[in-house]
């Protein structure tokens, strides 16, 4: 769209969520009295912040409102989408317009016929808008944003998580420079830089005018494409040198625009490389893919608490079994799976108790795997918690479809140490705080600090070590562990 024909209303910096769902509804009544363009654009544009704000948070929050907010307020985005189109084809006419051209009347009148259709069609959008459900999301939502601090690593991990799939689509885009190529890239790149403005502050000021530039730019390739699409398959061309003086004029605009893309993206000082150089490195990325899973699993699992102790409990067994050898070569990977499959074993009883486990591993299953991990990796966390409690894998199990038998052992292996450091917590008052394995005379010994067996949680411990003995072929027996005197507890 050219920049210089739809005037931007400002707004104040610190615009938040609040802001811009209140804008909304605002926009709505503007737009709704003749639907001109310069309402129906700026009521596409609050609705895009709010949704784009909701998708942020919701990739890190599991509260539904997120998505169901972003549903309701894509679908009257879309539904005004032609509309749009539209109003920017008839400014796009005009400014490709020359004297006496036979085309451009006719085709302003294909475009205005369209328009009072398409503006019916906008009425019964508004109309089935909930507006009241968006005043109740307006002030519940912005509430539970503040849990959520921007700049932090967790966002700007989600920030370098949209980057990778923009850049990829940039590097395609340039390679075939299709339609579609072009367009992918320009959603892909939208998607960055509404994570960069809503979530991360110290980037914006300075990254703010390369990203709306060069958004600005393939938009209008986007433009272009379309107005060429709908002015052949209107076939309002008296002769073929009309259609061809069109098509090269548009083609013309288009290649310009692409040129100057190119120019600030490729080369030693390309924008990617700029956008890249700020947003976390290889060391961080994995921490900050188990912070964001940590987060989301501490919104959903009423006693977290609980679940980080039996992480912890559940690594140092992992740990004194890898002394003895009796893991598998690639400890550090299986050792994070472990660590993930432990913080969001409970997340089922967000849904209740019954068969909570098993709840668990459908919504791990479900979740989109965050920048770092695997959609395998997190696949087999879900496994892995889906048996920390309950009945005894089998191979039957319709968990291990599809799992090789080198997998499943890797798998059992993991559950049994998660299965017997929940065991060690069943009471859930983080009584035992430290676990030590010893290999002695053919048996697996594991001391731990504040274990008794005459407490209640003994009989818990010995039912969840059959698994283990299973998997390691070796008898495992429990044992209070000596602490020296003079230490701590």
């Amino acid at each position: 769209m050219p920049a210089a024909t739809i005037p931007t209303k400002r707004v104040k910096k610190q615009a938040g969520l609040a802001f811009w769902m209140q804008r909304v509804l605002e926009e709505c009544d503007r737009a709704s009295v003749a639907f001109a363009p310069d309402p129906v654009h700026d009521l596409r544009v609050a609705l895009r912040r709010c949704c784009s704000m909701a998708g942020g948070i919701a990739a890190i929050d599991p509260d539904p409102d997120w998505k169901e907010m972003k549903k309701a307020g894509k679908r009257l985005f879309r539904r005004l989408g032609e509309l749009r189109d539209v109003h920017v084809m008839q400014e796009w006419v005009h400014l490709l317009d020359s004297p006496d051209d036979p085309v451009t009347a006719p085709l302003l009148q294909t475009f205005t016929a369209r328009e009072e259709q398409l503006k019916l069609q906008a009425v019964q959008a508004l109309s089935a808008f909930d507006r009241k459900q968006w005043q109740r999301w307006s002030r519940s939502l912005p509430r539970r944003m503040t849990r959520f601090r921007p700049g932090s690593l967790i966002f700007r991990h989600l920030a370098l998580e949209r980057w990778t799939e923009a850049y990829n689509l940039h590097r395609q885009a340039l390679r075939n420079r299709s339609q579609v190529g072009f367009h992918r890239l320009r959603v892909g790149l939208k998607r960055f830089r509404y994570i960069v403005e809503n979530f991360l502050p110290a980037q914006h000021p300075a990254w703010s005018d390369d990203l709306k530039q060069v958004q600005d730019v393939l938009g209008e390739v986007h433009d272009l494409d379309v107005l060429w699409s709908a002015a052949a398959r209107a076939n309002l061309f008296p002769d073929l040198e009309a259609r061809s003086r069109w098509q090269k004029r548009i083609g013309e605009e288009r290649a310009r625009r692409i040129e100057t893309y190119r120019k600030k993206t490729l080369g030693k000082d390309s924008l990617w490389l700029v956008w890249r150089g700020q947003l976390p490195d290889r060391k961080q990325i994995e921490s900050a893919a188990m912070l964001r899973l940590k987060l989301w699993a501490s919104l959903l699992d009423p006693d977290f608490k609980h679940s980080m102790h039996v992480t912890r409990l559940a690594l140092q067994l992992y740990d004194g079994l890898a002394v003895n050898g009796k893991t598998p070569e690639s400890m550090a990977q299986d050792r994070a799976i472990l660590g993930i499959a432990a913080l969001l074993h409970d997340v089922g009883r967000f849904k209740g108790e019954k068969g909570h486990h098993k709840t668990s591993y459908r919504m791990i299953r479900r979740l989109a795997p965050p920048l770092g991990w695997s959609a395998q990796e997190l696949a087999t966390a879900g496994i892995v918690a889906r048996y920390h409690r309950g009945a005894l894998p089998q191979p039957g199990h319709k968990a291990f479809r599809g799992i090789s038998p080198g997998q499943r052992r890797d798998i059992l292996r993991l559950a049994a140490v998660l299965r017997l450091a929940n065991a060690f917590d069943a009471s859930r008052d983080g009584r035992i705080q430290r676990l030590e394995v010893q290999s002695q005379n053919g048996l697996l010994q594991i001391a731990a600090q504040g274990y008794s067996a005459r407490d209640r949680a003994a009989e818990s411990i010995a039912a969840a070590r059959h698994l283990l003995e299973t998997v390691y072929h070796r008898p495992v027996m429990v044992k209070p562990m000596k602490v020296k005197l003079g230490t701590e507890n």
